[in-house]
């Protein structure tokens, strides 16, 4: 993932970068204070992936700042979530960014090229999970990853499951996303020979508390390689498999 170091390491070693200009790019400043944020300029060096924004609770004129910051250090792929499309439209008044309203997810730059060493699936059990679900599939694709979306195959008509298990069979990581009970998740683990990502939804009726027996469903999967975020956290989900699908062996 520290792609970006390795590079500037080759560079020295063949000679292409001199080791003083190899010197300066590691020592720049780590942060940049701009008083309302301290944006981690070493991020990528330190995670492999350069600081992302999360803008619920940020104002637009929040939020500009910090891409200014980001892109005066020189940031060129900036990701946003959880933005709404009223300030996506205040933002785009100053950056180009590409906004997507169903997943509340924005970004600047171009998307990058995969790079992964397979695919990740993005399986979600209905229409209503849609949202959480395309903010995981942006978050992959953001991040460099070959991404198959499997919408609507919940649990009540599991042949729509079933007739995916060739994609299922090869994939890297598969995230599962549902809501009421969270069963997807343990169907899909107990089909798949790869780490599987369960994402528990707040869609449900009064019993499934905005998502909790969901997530607790997930929790006591019996089916062995599950693992749970947050309750639509599709943006987490997304990240982890990212970061599983660029392991190096």
């Amino acid at each position: 993932m520290n792609s970006d170091i390795k590079d500037l390491l080759l560079g020295v070693k063949n000679g292409d970068i001199e080791i003083e200009k190899a010197l300066l790019k590691l020592k720049e400043k780590p942060f940049t204070d701009i008083d309302i944020a301290k944006i981690d300029n070493h991020r990528k060096i330190m995670q492999g992936t350069a600081e992302i924004i999360y803008g619920e609770g940020k104002t637009y004129e929040q939020i500009n700042k910090i891409i200014a910051a980001m892109k005066n250090a020189g940031q060129e792929r900036i990701l946003i979530t959880r933005l709404s499309n009223e300030k996506a439209e205040k933002i785009k008044e100053s950056f180009d960014i590409t906004y997507d309203k169903l997943s509340k997810v924005a970004y600047s730059g171009e998307l990058k090229k995969p790079d992964g060493l397979g695919t990740v699936i993005v399986a979600s059990a209905g229409t209503s999970d849609l949202p959480v679900a395309r903010e995981a599939m942006l978050t992959l694709k953001f991040l460099g990853n070959e991404v198959k979306e499997l919408n609507d195959v919940g649990v009540s008509g599991l042949h729509r499951l079933l007739s995916y298990l060739d994609d299922i069979a090869s994939a890297k990581v598969i995230i599962a996303i549902a809501g009421m009970e969270g069963a997807l998740a343990s169907v899909i683990a107990g089909l798949a020979d790869c780490p599987v990502i369960a994402v528990p939804t707040s869609v449900g009726y009064g019993a499934s508390f905005e998502g909790v027996t969901a997530l607790l469903s997930m929790m006591n999967s019996c089916a062995s390689g599950v693992s749970v975020v947050n309750i639509d956290n599709g943006f987490g989900a997304g990240y982890t498999a990212s970061m599983i699908n660029h392991m190096e062996a």
